[in-house]
């Protein structure tokens, strides 16, 4: 694939996503470095989806440990259970963050960072990463938002 994604900026949110979606499968088909790969899916969600912030936290020993990302400056590790990418890493599941003012324990990467939502990627049934995604909005994510970035993440899962 070429190194530029189209999508039309008038589509709705889920238009967007259903085209970017395949885009992001090609972009990765036949890459085999992890790496590479998500940072191009960083890339592509940040460009595509204007995310304020977008980025991958992988899960070495006992700790999440600052990926590939778009935006700015980030927490470079994350406890187990802290915050809302330790609760979906404990948790193994996406959680969707209106307010991260209202999150019991929400860590302040950036206090321009209003709402959130993260989602884990699974190798071995057991949580490899997780894919963290803020915005500079409040309740700027839905249920579109996960649906959609579940299947990123599958796709992210099959290349793990």
């Amino acid at each position: 694939m070429a190194e530029e994604l189209i999508i039309s900026t008038s589509a709705s949110k889920k238009e967007r996503y259903d085209i970017l979606i395949p885009q992001i499968e090609s972009l990765v088909d036949g890459e085999p470095d992890a790496v590479a790969n998500l940072s191009n899916i960083a890339a592509a969600l940040k460009q595509s989806m204007n995310f304020f912030w977008v980025g991958f936290y992988i899960v070495k020993n006992d700790q999440l440990v600052l990926g590939p990302f778009q935006g700015p400056i980030a927490c470079t590790r994350i406890n187990f259970g802290k915050g809302v990418c330790g609760a979906s890493w404990k948790e193994k599941k996406t959680i969707l963050v209106p307010n991260v003012d209202e999150f019991p324990g929400h860590i302040a990467c950036s206090s321009a960072s209003k709402s959130e939502v993260v989602l884990p990627a699974f190798k071995n049934g057991e949580v490899a990463l997780v894919l963290d995604v803020d915005s500079d909005i409040l309740d700027d994510f839905d249920e579109t938002d996960c649906e959609s970035l579940e299947k990123v993440m599958r796709i992210i899962e099959k290349l793990l």
